[in-house]
């Protein structure tokens, strides 16, 4: 298997919804060893797994069952590889509110752990982490004021939020991801190593088991076709810039190609004001578009949430030539397909054992 492969690609949380999205377009490139590494923790990546083990290509693939706070277990997947995407985290704000020291052993401890076993691996490779937008706290600077369905704002240009805004960590979870996006970059003006921080907006698509905490897009859709209400935090303005999987995965990929221009920068990506939404307004589209009529229910908004966050891409269409294709209305159809072929592994169930395989 390893001698048809000129490269070797490791995704950390590579069982997940983008990290699965990444593998199976990693899998279509000839001479491209993709190694997933994942701890399965979260409900559907079990599915995920099945689906990318019947793709062609899928003799390339290695799945390893492990932790990123395995300091040891992460030095040996790491030793071998060319490229390093580390997606692998806890994902939710509440969840990092419940139980702050385990979201800081996973997003500042594990990321740590990624990059020390880069560095001593001898390799140099290229290493692309998942940020997020929640690093720029609740934005207080960015006056909005409410027009109609959403919030609006007239005081960060023509095209949002750009990679100068402050920082300012709200909640454990933006402290982590915070001190680790910190650490990635630093450790390509310290250690020379070629990495790039994408600071992300709402990424959604197939292969999503969102929730309310994270993929709320999934969450919105899946929970519109069951008939259920739906919880709206606030007043449903909430403006977020919606990207498609796919053109994220085209970013990252972009990213890789142009990494001597990439190393040691930090972008922002989201859908931009084209692909910009309030809470209200996707709903409304998901009525449209499903034909399911809404029931909502309101709760008193969260706090630090960000009444208005749309990305500013030029940087990083500037310095590797991404543009985004899928729309607004692409993403919500390929979620509500995906839902339809794969209704039954949308419920929640005990996930059936999984093969592994040990890196020696």
């Amino acid at each position: 298997m390893r001698m048809e492969a000129q490269r070797t690609v490791l995704i950390t949380g590579g069982a997940g919804f983008i990290g699965s999205n990444l593998a199976a377009r990693l899998l279509q490139e000839p001479g491209t060893h993709v190694r997933v590494f994942d701890n399965f923790s979260r409900h559907g990546v079990e599915h995920n797994v099945t689906w990318l083990r019947q793709l062609p290509g899928a003799r390339r693939l290695e799945i390893v069952r492990g932790d990123v706070r395995d300091a040891g277990k992460v030095r040996k997947v790491v030793r071998d590889v060319s490229e390093i995407y580390h997606l692998a985290a806890q994902v939710a704000v509440t969840t990092s509110v419940d139980d702050p020291a385990t979201d800081f052993e996973i997003n500042a401890g594990g990321t740590f752990n990624v990059l020390e076993a880069a560095r001593l691996s001898g390799n140099n490779p290229f290493l692309l982490f998942t940020s997020t937008n929640k690093v720029y706290g609740s934005l207080k600077g960015v006056p909005v004021e409410l027009s109609g369905t959403r919030y609006v704002t007239t005081s960060t240009g023509a095209r949002g939020v750009c990679e100068e805004e402050p920082l300012d960590f709200h909640s454990p979870y933006g402290c982590s991801k915070g001190a680790a996006d910190q650490y990635v970059r630093d450790y390509a003006r310290i250690y020379d190593l070629p990495t790039v921080v994408f600071r992300m907006s709402c990424i959604a698509g197939p292969r999503q088991f969102g929730n309310e905490d994270q993929g709320w897009v999934a969450h919105f859709i899946y929970t519109v076709l069951e008939g259920k209400p739906v919880t709206i935090y606030g007043d449903g303005c909430q403006v977020r810039d919606v990207l498609h999987v796919y053109d994220l995965v085209g970013a990252m990929l972009a990213a890789s190609r142009n990494a001597a221009r990439a190393k040691g920068q930090v972008y922002n990506l989201g859908g931009g004001l084209s692909r910009s939404v309030s809470v209200i307004e996707m709903l409304r589209e998901i009525e449209r578009r499903t034909g399911n009529r809404l029931k909502l229910e309101y709760q008193s908004v969260r706090p630090g949430d960000q009444p208005w966050y749309v990305a500013d891409t030029s940087k990083l269409e500037r310095d590797t030539g991404w543009t985004p294709h899928l729309s607004l209305g692409d993403t919500v159809d390929a979620i509500h397909t995906f839902w339809r072929e794969n209704r039954g592994e949308l419920v929640v169930s005990s996930p059936p054992a999984l093969p592994q395989v040990e890196v020696a």
